[in-house]
């Protein structure tokens, strides 16, 4: 009868868990994703590319989510079940409030767990692949870049200018200028020019203007009546190296250890490694391995509601006491990240507060009800 009252709770709390992490990460997902909306705007790129950045990006989402959607569905299913005296239905089938504490202990493992795979693989993975989209894709939205009387260099090694555009698409008084390899240039005037696509390539063509390419030596010059320039492949200002976020755990373990040996290894080429960087590879390691840590001690923290019932004058004040103290340990978790230094030595402190937290909320769990049991 106990496993299955634990199923029951089991249950209805991942449930809750699941509803509540997916709906605040869409509602968080939404918004974020509408500030991602200059990749289409601003940067020329089509749909799908944006479709694609933005879905990789909501792994990252849930990971900050999680701690919180734990713990407060965790108390809000207490909460239910204290109200519809449905836990007095563990404690009648011989169910001790200590062995309940420790079935939500071993939760808290598998949450943890969860999350150190999330952090660890999957959220490094799915980032550096929404860079990489970015960094692999072409420009293919040029007309929506094109501003009247606004220069635009979000192009690389392009600007572009245009005096007017009408409502058929037809450009007037068109600048352009392409930066080469080296001090290599060439600059285009023209009166008239309109994008068309030719063959599946997508060219502007420009009529009656001159053409001047050169260098810091020399310069060449000539008018033409038309020319066409290919738009394909072009490529934006988006950043092409990996952060340390995007790299592998595997690759920032051995690249910590190279720097703590001071013995980089230029052969293998390991993105941000470096000894400036020590201190941003010591906080992404913290984020991905310690950080998860704390989703254990917001379960025992909400376990803190088995301690009073609501026939206690004081329950009202108790459970608030709990949520207040919840989110405290919340943001802890998240300013401990700024504290992270750049030596392993230096961050014993910092390192040991979550597990302090989990001994001494434990072992607080146990003298109380071990009073009551004896009581």
């Amino acid at each position: 009868m106990k496993k299955i009252i634990f199923k029951k709770f089991l249950i209805d709390y991942l449930f809750f868990f699941l509803v509540s992490t997916i709906s605040i990460s869409a509602i968080i997902w939404v918004f974020q994703s509408v500030n991602y909306l200059d990749i289409i705007v601003e940067d020329g790129r089509d749909y799908a590319i944006y479709f694609k950045f933005t879905l990789l990006t909501f792994p990252k989402i849930i990971i900050k989510i999680i701690p919180f959607s734990a713990f407060f569905s965790l108390t809000y299913i207490l909460n239910k079940y204290e109200t519809n005296n449905e836990l007095i239905i563990f404690w009648n089938f011989g169910i001790q409030k200590i062995e309940f504490v420790n079935f939500l202990f071993k939760i808290s493992i598998f949450f943890f767990s969860f999350q150190i795979l999330m952090s660890s693989l999957i959220v490094p993975a799915s980032l550096d692949k929404a860079r990489s989209i970015l960094r692999t894709s072409s420009i293919n939205l040029v007309e929506d870049l094109l501003k009247e009387k606004k220069f635009n260099d979000i192009i690389k090694g392009l600007t572009i200018h245009t005096e007017n555009k009408d409502e058929n698409g037809n450009l007037y008084n068109i600048y352009l200028k392409r930066n080469f390899v080296g001090d290599e240039f060439e600059i285009t005037y023209a009166k008239k020019g309109i994008f068309k696509k030719i063959n599946n390539n997508q060219y502007l063509i420009l009529y009656n203007g001159e053409n001047i390419n050169g260098n810091s030596q020399s310069m060449r010059a000539f008018n033409f009546s038309e020319t066409r320039i290919l738009l394909q492949d072009l490529d934006s200002d988006v950043m092409k190296t990996i952060k340390t976020q995007e790299v592998k755990s595997k690759d920032l373990i051995r690249c910590y250890n190279s720097i703590k040996k001071k013995e980089l290894d230029t052969n293998k080429i390991i993105f941000n490694c470096s000894y400036e960087n020590s201190k941003d590879i010591l906080r992404e390691i913290y984020k991905r391995f310690i950080s998860p840590i704390y989703v254990i001690v917001l379960i025992l923290i909400a376990s803190l509601l088995l301690l009073s019932s609501k026939e206690k004058i004081e329950h009202l004040k108790i459970k608030l006491l709990i949520f207040s103290l919840g989110f405290l340990i919340i943001v802890t978790s998240e300013i401990s990240l700024r504290f992270v230094e750049d030596t392993l030595k230096k961050n014993i402190y910092i390192v040991s507060i979550p597990f302090i937290l989990i001994a001494f909320t434990y072992f607080y769990l146990l003298l109380k009800l071990d009073k009551k049991l004896i009581k």
